[in-house]
């Protein structure tokens, strides 16, 4: 039979999962001497499964604000029923078994497949002019309601990147200062900017113009609303609600 359910965090945890001591399953916390699962990281179908094997536990977690809006779902057969359908597969197989043994073997064809065909000769490729180039954007992250840097208590360690730049790079908590190297195209009239910090998320496309670079360096404040930062991870005591069938 299938059961379906939401999740919901009953009892929200402030504590800060970066600092928990990881483990095979999520991160220990010193404060509640708890275990705290890593739930945020696996599909809904991983998550389900979870629950069905834990579904009898008290279970702290840690989710995603976007599972708590998901309904998951999952196989619950009884042992007994296991136990008969096997009994069944087994004797279904064995009684197989023997009518093949019975039968007089089927003379088969073997077709060969016809060879496959190559062609020889000089590989020709049209070469695409390199449009990026590399450029340092250097500024200061800012709070749009008060132009100030954001409070590093509230949004601690807030890293940024930028487009092409593959390693984000950590803002300075006191200015908002950064500095960043990264790759754009040369008919480029934006940039996408990540920021995250801990349990914060955003990404946003921000306006610039090519012609304020001046030797391959972009200075260029970012300002954010903090509304715009999205809370993505909460963790706590995890409730179950199942839906009714």
């Amino acid at each position: 039979m299938k059961k379906k359910f939401t999740l919901e965090i009953a009892n929200p945890c402030s504590e800060n999962f970066d600092k928990m001591i990881p483990n095979a399953n999520g991160s220990f916390c010193n404060s509640c001497m708890k275990n705290v699962i890593d739930l945020s990281k696996k599909t809904n179908s991983e998550v389900a499964k979870f629950i069905a094997e834990n579904k009898d536990r008290a279970i702290c977690a840690r989710l995603k604000t976007t599972q708590l809006e998901e309904q998951f779902e999952y196989n619950e057969i009884s042992k007994i029923n296991t136990l008969k359908y096997a009994a069944v597969a087994a004797s279904v197989l064995l009684a197989s078994n023997l009518s093949a043994q019975e039968k007089e073997p089927v003379k088969t064809e073997i077709s060969s497949p016809k060879p496959n065909t190559y062609k020889v000769g000089k590989v020709a490729y049209n070469h695409t002019a390199n449009q990026e180039i590399s450029i340092i954007i250097k500024g200061r992250l800012l709070e749009a309601n008060t132009i100030k840097p954001f409070n590093r208590e509230t949004y601690p360690n807030l890293m940024l990147a930028v487009d092409g730049s593959q390693i984000p790079v950590k803002v300075n908590p006191k200015t908002g200062e950064f500095s960043i190297e990264t790759k754009i195209l040369k008919n480029s009239k934006s940039l996408m900017v990540t920021i995250t910090g801990n349990d914060y998320y955003l990404s946003k496309e921000i306006d610039f113009d090519l012609k304020s670079v001046k030797n391959n360096v972009l200075t260029q404040n970012i300002i954010i609303g903090a509304e715009e930062l999205t809370k993505i991870y909460i963790a706590g005591g995890l409730g179950i609600n199942y839906t009714k069938q």
